[in-house]
């Protein structure tokens, strides 16, 4: 693909994308003895772990010899905060992200003029894969600033040559009327404030805006640690997984538990090693992220494997009275219930010895609201959890509007259990 932008010719390749799977795992083996060399000769900390775990840069001889090598976790970002990872000095950084750190010292990234085109390039390559193309209107309403996903597809954008819009959170009536007025093609956003932004287009009685929300949604991840968003992308020819850009990032699916390899196709955690940043080179990174790969190739002629959306997260899961239940079992649930409005949270509280599961969810703005039809759909939503995750809850329906809305990543979990007395 080859866009004008302003005079500037930016050539997008898609021959990365379609190599054969002999010449892009030697390309991914050639890149990973590099990593890996690199790490041991610039990062202290990563030496140590190799030498530990007695291995060095020669040991890896193919691509299953990773399984060798030690993992790394977000722990380690936080125990060497702020630079201690870094394969680069200070100074040769363009750029630093970071982490809120609410559970402790934040987790701060960094990037150099290098690992900086490169974000830009893979987030191009990624609004390819969605469907973008030189000219779209590009509405970019994820939040800038410290966070990586405002900035990320703003470079991205532009370098494949979109009309950039860098509007950010908040201000969601403005949104509506800058979407409308400047013809937006293309909205970025979470998911949480994507519906947000529809239900204010609704109540503003812009009907022109709110059937254009009757858009294919799709998926892209990532990961500060690993580089932002852009790892991986759905394609819409298929839209059936998402395409790991894996001449830039090895990924392996290992048991959470055991942190073994699983069998492939099989669900696991998603393991990440970057195969070409500068700054943070990440050598075998937990994402704590459950998916599975996909082996077989996919409809668009792209030969990178596929990951299925994420379906949980192997730190985030709960046990409600002996079964373990992950926030996303319940939001698949949820999202397929009729008379539901989109919008929920899991609130946990602690009942004497045990925890227990109440589930916050508003009712669809047209649907009745008296206590015979709130109490059997109540009823109904507990009968159909109960079967489909296996957990018994409580349910609260609540009126439109009443559940928190967000601008970016949705709080979906309330953990009240510290606050309740046995």
């Amino acid at each position: 693909m080859t866009s004008a932008v302003r005079g500037e010719m930016f050539m997008f390749d898609r021959a990365a994308e379609t190599m054969p799977r002999e010449a892009l795992e030697a390309l991914q083996l050639h890149r990973l003895k590099e990593t890996i060399g690199r790490a041991y000769a610039k990062v202290a900390p990563f030496r140590r772990k190799l030498d530990a775990a007695g291995v060095k840069p020669d040991s890896l001889k193919t691509l299953a010899d990773i399984v060798r090598f030690p993992f790394t976790v977000k722990s380690e970002l936080r125990d060497n905060f702020p630079f201690g990872l870094f394969a680069v000095p200070r100074e040769h950084m363009l750029r630093l992200h970071a982490s809120s750190g609410t559970t402790g010292k934040p987790t701060v990234v960094g990037y150099t003029r290098g690992d900086l085109e490169l974000w830009a390039d893979l987030m191009a390559r990624c609004i390819a894969c969605m469907g973008g193309k030189p000219g779209d209107v590009f509405h970019n309403a994820y939040g800038y600033g410290l966070f990586t996903g405002g900035l990320g597809f703003h470079y991205g954008a532009e370098r494949l040559g979109l009309t950039t819009i860098p509007v950010s959170g908040g201000g969601t009536e403005r949104q509506v009327m800058l979407m409308q007025d400047l013809g937006a093609h293309i909205l970025g956003a979470t998911p949480s404030y994507a519906l947000n932004i529809a239900e204010v287009a609704s109540a503003m009685g812009r009907r022109e805006l709110e059937d254009k929300f009757a858009i294919k949604a799709m998926d892209v991840y990532g990961l500060s640690e690993i580089i932002g968003p852009g790892v991986a992308s759905e394609c819409h020819q298929a839209q059936h997984g998402l395409h790991i850009w894996e001449d830039h990032f090895l990924c392996e699916v290992i048991d959470p538990e055991t942190a073994e390899p699983v069998p492939s196709g099989e669900a696991g955690e998603l393991v990440l090693t970057t195969l070409t940043k500068e700054a943070l080179p990440m050598l075998r990174y937990r994402t704590r992220d459950i998916t599975r790969l996909i082996e077989e190739p996919c409809a668009c002629g792209r030969t990178h494997r596929r990951m299925l959306r994420v379906t949980g997260r192997s730190d985030d899961m709960l046990i409600i009275r002996g079964v373990n239940v992950y926030p996303s079992q319940v939001e698949a649930v949820l999202v397929g219930f009729p008379g539901l409005a989109p919008h929920y949270q899991l609130v946990l509280t602690r009942q004497g010895p045990m925890d227990a599961l109440a589930i916050e969810v508003e009712l669809a703005p047209a649907r009745p609201r008296d206590e015979p039809f709130a109490a059997k759909m109540a009823a109904d939503l507990r009968h159909h959890v109960k079967a489909m995750v296996g957990v018994t809850c409580d349910v609260v329906l609540k009126a439109p509007g009443e559940i928190p809305r967000s601008q970016g990543k949705a709080v979906r979990v309330k953990d009240l259990r510290q606050t309740t007395k046995p």
